[in-house]
């Protein structure tokens, strides 16, 4: 039967398995937000593909792993010059395919993309072990840590190839090797980096990925006998089934999910600085980053709502934000602490001990106080409570793709 030609203009996307480009059996629409329009073919991949993908990833593994931090860390950093040859490309692509704008992708997504190779390519060469002696036994213990296997990675469609590569890359920079799947409707930036893979020279199976649906193939990825661990970003809801399907396996998680983010503004706050950046941290990325605020506590100047409600309870994941007043410290942090997510915070005052001291007592894995979205790639990121499990970046991301075995020698 001959296409039309809309069927022929139509971009389709395969399964990178194996350092090979393999077609699907069924595809996924994926819509041109700014039209409304199907221009895009994403695989519907089920277990046949996830299954391949593993297979290719778990034999890729013994050679890659062996491969010294120096080695790995050579292609990663090719990998993140071709990014950035191919920056205005990926830019085009990732805001046609996501909504965000071209200049946002072109300042942050690509860029941070390339940066996350090169950070942990390096990163990973600087961490050390322990080390210890029993003289009274005649014994020295020191620890090593290994690559844990196969990891499976699962991100988002807000910030498709920034959290993508915030994966992948400590991920086989630590000798890993991996499959991952990106969010079924933001899919074309992940398909036009396996075109880099094969120019920065990865091995065919040290990098695999399975485009689909999460019922399908995240699924088949998350309960995979032999995928010791997933890192997935995304929903509160869709992390506790994660956990469900692999809890057989034991496997390692680090679950990076929802928050609502409170913004606590004092009165001695420097006003200019913390209104330009608060309606930044509110509405960048048309508020759908998870590091978003979306609850506003001003010391007594404004309307309030009612903290019960479910604007100030759950996640909208969209330009909303809700401003309430407050009297007190303490009453600030009972209410910036009364959700049940635990992500991120800002406290806003020129007092130096009061910033000190509501910081230590948010409920959250980051706290910036007097800034926003400043983030150093070595320090911890992860929330508390329903924001999610675990924490990755630096050391945190070098323990999570590792394992730490503990060695003793009787001399």
């Amino acid at each position: 039967m001959l296409k039309t030609s809309e069927e022929r203009s139509l971009l389709v996307l395969e399964n990178y398995i194996g350092g090979k480009f393999v077609s699907c059996r069924s595809y996924i629409d994926s819509y041109d937000p700014s039209t409304g329009e199907v221009y895009c073919k994403v695989p519907d991949s089920g277990k046949e593909e996830v299954d391949a993908a593993v297979a290719a990833a778990k034999e890729a593994f013994p050679k890659w792993s062996a491969c010294s931090p120096e080695q790995r860390a050579k292609i990663l950093h090719k990998l993140a010059d071709l990014i950035e040859a191919n920056l205005e490309e990926f830019a085009q692509a990732e805001s046609k395919d996501q909504g965000k704008t071209i200049t946002a992708a072109r300042t942050v997504d690509i860029p941070r993309a390339a940066y996350n190779f090169r950070f942990f390519s390096t990163s990973m060469l600087h961490h050390t072990t322990d080390c210890s002696t029993m003289d009274h036994m005649g014994c020295l213990n020191y620890t090593v840590r290994c690559p844990v296997g196969v990891a499976g990675l699962i991100s988002p469609w807000n910030l498709p190839l920034y959290l993508l590569t915030w994966k992948i890359a400590p991920a086989i920079a630590a000798g890993n090797t991996v499959v991952a799947k990106p969010s079924e409707m933001t899919s074309v930036t992940a398909w036009m980096l396996c075109k880099l893979m094969q120019q920065a020279g990865v091995p065919p199976g040290v990098v695999n990925i399975v485009f689909g649906s999460g019922p399908r193939a995240g699924d088949a990825l998350v309960s995979h006998p032999e995928v010791p661990l997933i890192s997935f970003t995304g929903s509160t809801a869709t992390a506790q089934r994660i956990t469900e399907r692999s809890a057989p396996y034991c496997k390692k998680l680090s679950l990076e999910l929802g928050g609502k983010n409170p913004a606590i503004i004092f009165a001695d706050a420097d006003l200019d600085q913390c209104i330009e950046t608060t309606v930044r941290s509110s509405f960048l990325n048309q508020g759908e980053v998870c590091l978003c605020t979306s609850r506003i506590y001003v010391e007594r100047i404004i309307t309030g709502i009612s903290d019960s409600s479910r604007v100030m309870q759950e996640e909208i994941f969209g330009p909303v934000t809700c401003i309430s007043p407050f009297d007190t410290e303490d009453e600030a942090v009972a209410r910036g602490n009364g959700v049940r997510y635990g992500l991120s915070a800002t406290v806003w005052s020129k007092d130096v001990g009061k910033v000190h001291r509501v910081a230590q007592r948010l409920q959250a894995g980051l706290v910036w106080t007097n800034c926003w979205l400043v983030r150093d790639l070595n320090l911890p990121f992860g929330g508390m409570k329903n924001s999610g499990v675990g924490r990755e970046g630096g050391k945190d991301s070098y323990h999570f793709f590792t394992e730490v075995k503990s060695i003793t020698i009787k001399h």
